[in-house]
């Protein structure tokens, strides 16, 4: 969605030439899942597709906002009681509410969005549009808001105002991106590093499933709930332990007989999850992307086996990577549908998405969607 409709369509429902125009990306994550609510690490890049926003304030209290790729308007005011009824629209409403619980001065505004990032694929198309928000008012209304505070009010929006109990990783990237580098995240003291990423002859393509995943079910948050009992138990022995991430296989091992498998399965996979990161840490600055391949593929069976946020649908583009001697495979995001995101020589790509797409179509009845990925900047002002 180019630029140009976005603004084509700003002058024609609200008659004005000269809105902001801003943009948000949205997120790969190269590894470390399901990791950022257990205070772990977590290695995002912004891409190359996002939200892009035309806003105007209208001087009233009042914001009209416009889902161009949903044909959808709505109209709502700033207080807690005019939460919107439209399940876009809470995600504007409850960024400029978070502002103002934060003593930030929100006023009315006019704005059209639209988006590349696609729905449901993993890459944070929710994040993309808090973020967009959130970066666009405070820079508009000179808030001076930092950015991780800007996450911080994306990811509550999502607690508060959609109901999904999201870490901070989505936000973050979509926030502080780097064109050429992706960022290791320490989600319990907010540190981060930004990494070059240049894997010469080989190409990052996202093979979507076109399988929808709801986040807001009840699987993610019960994953959630499995992790922290787990690192309870733990507590009770190693007072240390704030989160699994704090934590090792020994320790966990101890309070096996005390948790359910099921709550042990969860918290081994997070815990050789935050070890992989550290693994692909040291990878990429030795440009040795055979190892950060191998993780991927660890981290998929991590995902499926123990995490069980997987389906038949990823294993098989799994599956079918590691049979063209893919570099690395895995599911990328929430799970229950979405993406792999694959890590690929040049000299195999074309055969590989030729493959994927035909022995997908006829397990399958459709053709998964590629997406081949740019790692990009951040939430910026076009």
């Amino acid at each position: 969605m180019t630029k140009q409709i976005i603004l084509n369509k700003f002058i024609d429902l609200f008659g004005d030439q000269n809105p902001e125009i801003y943009t948000s990306p949205g997120r790969i994550n190269l590894i470390g899942e399901h990791t950022d609510y257990n205070g772990s690490f977590v290695f995002p890049g912004a891409i190359d597709k996002g939200i892009i926003a035309a806003i105007k304030l209208n001087g009233t209290d009042k914001i009209n906002a416009f889902a161009l790729d949903l044909e959808d308007g709505a109209v709502f005011g700033l207080n807690e009681e005019d939460l919107p009824k439209e399940g876009w629209a809470k995600y504007i409403f409850g960024v400029c509410r978070e502002i103002i619980k934060r003593g930030g001065k929100i006023e009315g505004f006019d704005t059209v969005f639209s988006g590349d990032v696609p729905l449901g694929a993993g890459m944070s198309s929710s994040a993309a549009l808090e973020s967009t928000y959130a970066f666009a008012l405070n820079d508009m209304l000179d808030l001076g808001i930092d950015k991780f505070e800007l996450a911080k009010i994306g990811q509550a929006t999502e607690h508060n105002y959609v109901g999904v109990k999201c870490g901070i990783m989505d936000q973050f990237a979509s926030l502080f991106g780097k064109k050429d580098h992706l960022m290791r995240l320490d989600t319990k003291s907010m540190e981060f590093e930004y990494y070059p990423f240049h894997p010469e002859g080989y190409s990052l393509v996202l093979l979507d499933t076109r399988v929808a995943h709801e986040l807001a079910s009840s699987a993610y948050n019960k994953r959630r709930e499995s992790c922290e009992r787990a690192a309870d138990a733990i507590r009770e022995n190693h007072s240390e332990v704030e989160f699994l991430r704090d934590a090792s296989m020994e320790m966990l091992n101890e309070v096996k007989k005390d948790i359910s498998e099921e709550d042990f399965m969860r918290a081994q996979y997070v815990i050789e999850e935050t070890q992989r990161v550290h693994d692909v840490s040291d990878a990429l600055q030795k440009d040795d992307y055979e190892t950060v391949g191998q993780k991927m593929y660890e981290t998929h069976h991590g995902m499926s086996k123990l995490y069980e946020v997987s389906c038949e649908e990823l294993d098989f583009l799994n599956d079918l990577a590691k049979k063209h001697q893919v570099t690395g495979s895995r599911v990328m995001g929430g799970g229950f549908g979405g993406c792999t995101i694959n890590l690929v020589k040049d000299e195999l790509y074309q055969q590989f998405i030729t493959d994927a797409k035909s022995e997908f179509k006829d397990k399958y009845g459709h053709e998964p969607k590629v997406y081949d990925v740019v790692i990009s900047d951040g939430a910026r002002k076009l």
